[in-house]
C-alpha cells in the first residue's frame, strides 16, 4: 500500500487574530487529509516557520504586523517557489490583488469565504492548482488588462511565436491559467502526469518565470490564451 498518498495535507496558518486563526484551524482540523502543523501571529515568524517545518500550504493574512504577508511570501518564494501560499485579506483591493500575484501567491480569498469553499481552495493549491476568489476575479483581469492595441499587437499566434510554445504548450498554459491541476490537467488531455510536469516545466522555461502563478499572470497581460 502506497502511504504517501495517505500524508494530510500540511497546513501553516499566519494570522495575528486569535479568533480568526481558532476559525481557521477548526475548519481545517476538522476535514479528513488536512492537519494544521502550526500557526504563526507575523509575518517574521511565519517565514521561519515555512523555512522549518516547510509545510505543503501556507494560509497567509496580508495585514500581519512587522512585515506584511505580501512581502513574507515575496520571501518564502525566494527560499522555494515551489511552496504554496494562499493568500487571506478582508478587502477587495486592486492593489492587494496585484501585488499579492506579483509576489507568487497561489490563492487569493476574502475571509469571509464559505468552509468547504476553503477546504477547496487548500487541496487545489496543493494539487499545483490556481484559485481566486470570484469575488474579485474581475479586478484581478482588469489589473492585467492591457491598451487594446498593445493587446492585439502581442495576441494569439504572433504572441506564442515570440515565446516559441507549442500547439501542445499553449494549450497546458492554458490551462495553467484556468488553474488546473497537473493531474486534472491530465486527465483532460489524457496524458500522464509525468509528462505534465515535463510540459508545465518547458512553458515556465520558454516564458522566463519560475512558477505557475507568475505563467498565469504573464499569459493574462500578454493575451497569450483566452480569458
Amino acid at each position: 500500500m502506497d502511504t504517501a498518498e495517505q500524508q494530510p495535507i500540511s497546513v501553516l496558518l499566519v494570522e495575528d487574530y486569535r479568533l480568526i486563526r481558532m476559525g481557521l484551524k477548526s475548519v481545517l482540523d476538522s476535514t479528513p487529509g488536512i492537519t494544521v502543523v502550526a500557526e504563526s501571529t507575523n509575518g517574521e515568524q511565519g517565514v521561519e516557520r515555512v523555512k522549518e517545518m516547510k509545510p505543503d500550504v501556507t494560509l497567509m493574512d496580508i495585514g500581519l504586523p512587522g512585515i506584511d504577508g505580501i512581502e513574507a511570501t515575496r520571501q518564502i518564494k525566494a527560499f522555494d517557489p515551489e511552496l504554496k501560499v494562499v493568500m487571506l485579506t478582508s478587502h477587495d483591493s486592486e492593489d492587494e490583488v496585484l501585488a499579492s500575484l506579483s509576489a507568487g501567491a497561489n490563492a487569493f480569498c476574502l475571509k469571509d469565504i464559505e468552509d468547504k469553499i476553503l477546504v477547496h481552495v487548500v487541496e487545489t493549491v496543493h494539487q499545483g492548482g490556481l484559485w481566486i476568489d470570484p469575488k474579485i476575479a474581475k479586478i484581478a483581469m482588469q489589473i492585467f488588462q492591457m491598451p487594446e492595441a498593445m493587446a492585439s499587437s502581442q495576441s494569439g499566434p504572433n504572441a506564442q511565436e515570440t515565446y516559441k510554445l507549442s500547439p501542445r504548450e499553449s494549450e497546458i498554459l492554458q490551462h495553467i491559467v484556468n488553474g488546473r491541476s497537473n493531474s486534472e490537467i491530465a486527465a483532460d488531455l489524457n496524458i500522464s502526469v509525468h509528462t505534465v510536469k515535463a510540459q508545465v516545466s518547458q512553458v515556465l522555461e520558454k516564458l522566463a518565470v519560475c512558477d505557475r502563478v507568475q505563467a498565469a499572470v504573464k499569459a493574462v497581460k500578454e493575451n497569450l490564451v483566452v480569458h
